[in-house]
């Protein structure tokens, strides 16, 4: 047996229709097996709050050891888990081929579908995942819904978080008030046809996020294709599911899954590759649903024609070349995202970004905290800016470095939407409480949008 691993990791299907997975002796079992081996390892000690809790239980135990540490104690070590999937990625030795097997993420939804099955995850909890339900209501109230969320809106935020269990303080997506691919579908852009990459088709997976929350992300992402020349056409099944991977309703992701990849394979049937915006949604895609219908050909082959945005114009930037236009960002600071990063495929949006001339790139590759739905609820927002810290400050100081009071806002993006909104919290929780000078962009195919003086998106 080796200490540990150097082979890339492996991930085995998830057997959540075997009888054993909800198995609650079973479970137990192997979370026993897990945690004792991390306890002996501890590289994960600076992730997610999982394994400082993990480590803090058993550390004051009676024993020192596993063998004390009641399982009922084992929830608040779940509960912190946002399945960021950075232990099994990047530091954990012992993950497949190695034969201790370990998939830390995937063990903590096998406890989240067990709570599921037992009654434990509320229905509140359950309905804010309900992306598409809470999408189209939200957009049909834009107004309305907008004001009743804004921070600071001493009315209705504290009702919320009475009611719904969401921080009083936490930034919240706004709501369109028209949807994306409507918007998108009545104004299609114009295709570049002198673009070295013309000639080829993609269709974009408009996501929940940018189909209900912020459309100029879809909006940039076609521009910027329809410059490189790329016929971009838009399709939005469902949601990806990762709000239900969450919390462990697995049934409900392969039902999305398996929905989605019948209709986005008769875009590949044509001939057109598929392009996910978000990165968690890529990850869907291209991982996740791959691991819970491993059998479905339409999903095996609609993750083999899937890309994140950012890692589709980084292709065409090595093979056909960007298309002329580029003007200079000035300094730009990325956040590289956790689910980009569990992609596995390099950081895209820097490179991306570096591909325009006269911008300065600052790379900042740590977990922000976030954790999609997870760092906006009460119980988690505080632990959430704690995850964050190191991101914050070293947002800050790229900032500090870089500013000039009578420049244009510098420009602070992540992969993740939701991230660069926790950042921008995070670094105003080290200062004076006063938001930092930035543009309003989200993500990095904004900031190439506005680099070829695409406007308005």
């Amino acid at each position: 047996m080796r200490e540990g691993s150097l082979d890339a990791p492996t991930r085995h299907p998830i057997a959540w229709k075997d009888p054993d997975f909800l198995d609650e002796a079973k479970l137990d079992e192997e979370l026993r097996r897990v945690f004792d081996i991390c306890h002996g390892c501890r590289r994960c000690f600076n992730l997610c709050d999982s394994f400082p809790r993990l480590f803090d239980l058993v550390d004051e135990s009676e024993s020192g050891e596993l063998d004390t540490v009641d399982s009922a104690d084992f929830k608040p070590i779940v509960d912190a888990c946002t399945l960021c999937d950075m232990c099994f990625l990047t530091k954990c030795p012992y993950v497949p081929p190695h034969e201790w097997n370990l998939d830390f993420p995937h063990l903590m939804v096998r406890y989240r579908a067990l709570q599921l099955k037992k009654g434990e995850i509320s229905s509140i909890e359950q309905r804010l995942t309900e992306t598409d339900k809470n999408g189209k209501l939200g957009c049909g109230v834009s107004g309305v819904a907008n004001w009743a969320s804004k921070r600071g809106n001493a009315l209705t935020r504290p009702i919320m978080e009475g009611m719904l269990g969401v921080h009083r303080d936490a930034a919240l997506p706004k709501f369109e008030g028209t949807r994306f691919t409507a918007a998108s579908n009545a104004n299609p852009p114009t295709i570049n046809a002198d673009a070295p990459a013309h000639g080829r088709k993609a269709v974009i997976y408009a996501t929940c996020f940018a189909e209900y929350n912020n459309a100029a992300i879809g909006h940039a992402t076609r521009a910027v294709l329809a410059k490189n020349g790329v016929e971009a056409e838009i399709a939005y099944p469902t949601c990806c599911g990762m709000p239900q991977l969450e919390h462990g309703d697995l049934a409900s992701v392969a039902a999305k899954a398996e929905k989605a990849a019948a209709e986005m394979v008769a875009w590949i049937d044509k001939g057109y590759d598929v392009i996910a915006p978000v990165p968690s949604c890529a990850l869907m895609l291209k991982f996740e649903w791959p691991l819970i219908l491993p059998d479905n050909e339409n999903v095996k082959r609609l993750a083999q024609a899937t890309a994140d945005i950012t890692e589709y114009m980084v292709d065409i930037a090595k093979n056909e070349g960007l298309a002329e236009g580029l003007t200079p960002l000035g300094s730009v600071t990325i956040h590289i995202s956790c689910h980009s990063r569990a992609q596995n495929m390099g950081q895209k949006g820097a490179e991306m970004l570096r591909a325009v001339p006269g911008t300065q790139v600052t790379v900042i590759e740590r977990c922000s905290g976030h954790g999609g739905s997870w760092g906006v609820m009460k119980d988690n927002f505080d632990v959430a800016l704690k995850v964050g810290k190191p991101v914050a400050r070293q947002a800050l100081k790229s900032f500090e470095a870089s500013e000039d009071v009578d420049a244009a806002p510098g420009h602070l993006v992540s992969e993740c939407p939701l991230a660069r909104e926790h950042i921008l919290q995070g670094i105003e929780a080290l200062g004076d409480g006063a938001a930092p000078f930035v543009s309003d962009a989200q993500h990095p195919v904004q900031l190439l949008a506005l680099a070829y003086g695409i406007q308005a998106l």
